[in-house]
């Protein structure tokens, strides 16, 4: 595996990886560019396996050889030392070991819902740990895809991916358009739209009819505000966690790992 030596900050030739703490700048360069960064080995391998083309990859010095293994194909291998590519970064690459990735086309919701059993519903979910989080619970629990409003943030933006360890690359997902009229769309196909909320007259999830919970669509607002009215309008049933000790809510990542354990239960042998 051939490896060049990067010794300036600013080479042109890493220009995908220049500025990763700036969320704003990231989300404007790299869906328009096609690309996003995976930061970690793991999360690199799992890209990897799940057939999304490198672009390159930036490694410290010292762990070249935690790649030796991979099929990099045309993609280069470039090499800096740690305070390199700080400097390029934006931020002390703890792991060691970054790469840049094609993006591919995302599947149309018809295609999404086609093989679907149980999905979840994004409104407004726009931090990235978050959804990350949520990604991952997703694919831990047996859900088989996620939808997401048109505002909700990039999967694939870097913080995203490394929350959810890699699992972004796993659930397939679509952007639902329009909002929130795109829902009966999933209403159509045959999917019960539950409005996850904290609302006193909500139906407790582990309260739902066997009817209710066969093929379900369950549906998050963003933290703070919840649902909006016209995506709760939208829905067939409004649904609500039971909480205790006064607590009246729980983020949102939290939220769905729950709601989605109490509907797998019943895939349980």
């Amino acid at each position: 595996m051939p490896v060049d030596e990067i010794t300036d900050p600013d080479d042109d030739r890493i220009a995908d990886y220049r500025a990763l703490t700036d969320v704003e700048l990231r989300t404007r360069w790299e869906p328009p560019h096609g690309l996003f960064i995976a930061e970690g080995e793991l999360v690199l391998r799992r890209a990897l396996r799940a057939g999304y083309p490198p672009r390159s990859f930036l490694v410290d010095a010292k762990r070249v050889g935690q790649l030796a293994d991979l099929d990099t194909g045309s993609a280069p291998v470039y090499a800096a030392t740690p305070d390199v590519l700080e400097r390029a970064t934006g931020f002390h690459v703890h792991r060691g070991v970054l790469a840049s990735f094609h993006r591919r086309q995302l599947p149309t919701v018809p295609q999404v819902l086609e093989t679907a059993r149980r999905v979840v519903v994004l409104e407004d979910v726009n931090n990235h740990t978050n959804l990350g989080a949520i990604f991952r619970a997703v694919a831990a629990l047996g859900v088989d895809a996620v939808l997401l409003s048109p505002s909700c943030a990039d999967p694939l933006y870097r913080r995203s991916v490394r929350v959810s360890m890699g699992e972004v690359f796993a659930v397939p997902y679509a952007r639902l358009e329009p909002w929130p009229d795109g829902l009966a769309q999933v209403r159509a196909a045959g999917f019960t739209v539950l409005a996850m909320t904290p609302a006193p007259d909500a139906v407790p999830i582990q309260r739902l009819t066997p009817a209710q919970r066969d093929r379900t669509a369950l549906l998050f607002g963003a933290e703070g505000p919840g649902l909006s009215q016209g995506a709760m309008a939208a829905s067939d049933l409004r649904t609500v966690i039971p909480m205790r000790r006064g607590v009246d809510s729980l983020n949102v990542a939290a939220a769905t790992a729950v709601a989605c354990w109490e509907l797998g239960r019943d895939d349980l042998p």
